[in-house]
């Protein structure tokens, strides 16, 4: 049996190929975007064999911004692994609720993905939700922050990414409330900045 290129082998590879077009980002938010002159990019959720390209755009390591449910039906989190590789991608599961979030739902990933930048000076790290809007913009100025980027630079890094985007007033908050509770202030950076050492 031949498999088409255009989609992950097996009959997963199949259903994944055919869930992410029922249950994709919406006409017009596809693709993805780099932070200007940084390794993040941010970016709806790949669809079908969208996700097999990521390589080809520089792509090392992937974090998905969607809940539970939504990775299990669309196989999206499963996909990246088998592209990717199981240790280089990580899960911000939670919903697009536009309230305050808790730091378990995001804060592991967006460690995950601030370390590998850190570490890597090759790696590049996508950043994905359901329309690459609001929780992807969300966990990526998040790991702007972990860098030690100010809450204004990084705030403007991600919506010149995704002009379409939103950096939800609530979320940001609970970044910013998470940082102060655990990253020291960097000492010679801007003000609002935090050590990229700490890492931790």
């Amino acid at each position: 049996m031949t498999v088409p290129a255009d989609r992950l082998p097996g009959l997963r590879g199949l259903w994944h190929s055919v869930s992410t077009r029922i249950y994709g980002p919406r006409h017009g938010l596809s693709g993805l975007n780099f932070v200007p002159g940084e390794r993040v990019a941010i970016g709806a959720m790949p669809v079908g064999g969208e996700i097999l390209r990521l390589p080809d755009h520089g792509i090392t390591h992937l974090v998905v911004c969607r809940a539970r449910p939504q990775r299990t039906f669309s196989q999206d989190y499963w996909a990246a692994q088998q592209v990717l590789g199981r240790d280089n991608v990580a899960a911000a599961g939670m919903w697009d609720t536009g309230r305050p979030k808790d730091p378990g739902q995001w804060a592991d990933a967006a460690l995950f993905a601030a370390q590998v930048l850190q570490a890597d000076p090759d790696a590049r790290v996508l950043v994905h939700c359901q329309q690459g809007r609001r929780r992807s913009v969300m966990v990526a100025y998040a790991t702007l922050r972990l860098l030690g980027h100010s809450e204004s630079d990084a705030a403007r890094g991600v919506i010149e990414a995704r002009p379409m985007g939103r950096l939800v007033p609530a979320y940001r908050s609970s970044i910013e409330r998470w940082l102060n509770s655990r990253v020291p202030a960097a000492v010679d950076g801007p003000p609002g900045a935090h050590d990229p050492t700490a890492l931790r």
